[in-house]
């Protein structure tokens, strides 16, 4: 019974989406198990780019189910536009193809607001929030207050429920924030249609799971944001309001321990990250265009939710090397090798300079990295065009190196090398 993981490594944006749509191939289930339409999974299909923020990227493969697990934070919009753009598109989100579990909480217009009241509150201390509800969401979950899909199915509960959820909302947003209050009847009024909508969508998705486990069939769990924006593991306060982790896959999906056969982590073969926080590799200038593109394909490092521009520097080995600790991680996928293609040389942080002494581990976590001045390893670079590689041989000795350089400080295989947007632009290893 195949349960495989698939977690991002760094501060989110490494490409999951288009591992998971690889991946997706083989598997019967893909299920999203945290956070919310604050992920941004692009996957390229020839001619069509498919962005999804909420539903599984693997949706995409005709014979794959989806699956919202109850980690996730929904906002119904969010669900119905994407279903509609996937239709029309010829992929089928019906009810038999996609299914939503009854304990996962809603996204509500008074959560989206708070986001944003709270975030402007903040001032110069923003952390950078995507303002989509995702927080406010999961804090009102933590606070035993928040509402579960569940409830949709008992319309005129459920609209009771939501009238006093906006009217709570409102003595904040009013009162703390002198921010503009909501109409909680058409707050109501709107998510009643959409409790409708959405009722053949809801059941017990760790029950489905764990059923299909039991036939045999395998299960991909889909990881959104990364590592180091866990709550607990991650660059607090500059996180998210989930668990990203692998853990989290088992606590998002209502599945034990023991199913977890396999955690592939991914990585792009530099670092980025959106909003503020720590960044030690960092770089700005001419390099971070280099690296960071444009902004005229779709590839380019900008935000697929937020849009807006990634930071971008060199990749960090050290924080690599603690997701693989913290997740457990057992094959590594790098991803947008293709970019790097040119450069003249390439740096690798392989530790931390502090107080006369170099780490190459992280004494307590990544949350202050600030102290930490990044020791580099410069490769050579190449200067080969490496997007027609289907196979080891076809690297250039450069890329080899570098790639085999990266095993080496996390100690784990690579697996898999992403050499351009396309689907077939892949090497196995």
């Amino acid at each position: 019974m195949p349960l495989e993981i698939v977690i991002g490594t760094q501060w989110g944006d490494e490409g999951k989406g288009r591992v998971v749509d690889l991946l997706s191939a083989r598997a019967d289930i893909v299920a999203r198990y945290n956070g919310g339409d604050n992920a941004g999974h692009t996957v390229t299909v020839g001619e069509k780019v498919f962005k999804l923020h909420l539903i599984p990227s693997g949706i995409i493969h005709p014979g794959t189910i989806g699956v919202i697990g109850n980690g996730v934070v929904v906002y119904p919009p969010t669900l119905f536009s994407e279903i509609e753009m996937l239709e029309q598109n010829g992929v089928e989100a019906s009810p038999q193809r996609l299914r939503l579990s009854h304990a996962a909480h809603l996204i509500t217009p008074a959560h989206r607001a708070l986001d944003r009241a709270q975030e402007v509150a903040r001032g110069a201390g923003q952390i950078g929030t995507t303002g989509r509800g995702i927080g406010p969401a999961y804090t009102d979950k933590a606070a035993r207050r928040g509402i579960r899909l569940e409830e949709m199915l008992n319309p005129e509960a459920f609209h009771k429920r939501m009238l006093a959820h906006v009217e709570e909302a409102n003595q904040w947003l009013v009162g703390v924030y002198q921010a503009e209050a909501l109409d909680p009847q058409a707050v109501a009024d709107e998510y009643a249609e959409y409790a409708e909508k959405m009722h053949p969508y809801i059941t017990d998705t760790s029950l489905l799971l764990w059923q299909a486990l039991q036939n045999g069939q395998t299960v991909l769990a889909e990881g959104a944001q990364g590592t180091l924006l866990d709550l607990d593991h991650g660059t607090y306060p500059f996180v998210t309001s989930s668990t990203p982790t692998a853990a989290g896959a088992l606590v998002g999906l209502g599945l034990g321990p023991g199913t977890a056969a396999r955690v592939i982590g991914v990585t792009k073969a530099f670092q980025t990250r959106v909003g503020a926080g720590p960044f030690p590799t960092e770089v700005s200038g001419e390099m971070a265009t280099r690296l960071r593109g444009t902004g005229a394909n779709p590839w380019d490092e900008y935000g697929t939710t937020t849009g807006r521009p990634r930071r971008v520097g060199w990749l960090d080995g050290v924080l690599l090397r603690y997701a693989v600790r913290v997740n457990n991680v057992t094959d590594l996928v790098v991803t947008k090798l293709d970019v790097l293609s040119g450069l003249p040389s390439i740096l690798l942080c392989t530790g931390y300079r502090v107080n006369g002494s170099v780490l190459t581990d992280l004494p307590l976590g990544p949350a202050d990295l600030s102290p930490f001045e990044p020791v580099y390893e410069e490769l050579p670079g190449w200067t080969a065009d490496v997007r027609g590689a289907r196979s080891w041989k076809d690297l250039p000795r450069e890329a080899q190196r570098y790639l085999s350089r990266i095993s080496e400080l996390c100690g784990v295989p690579v697996c898999q090398v992403s050499v351009g947007p396309e689907r077939e632009q892949v090497v196995d290893l």
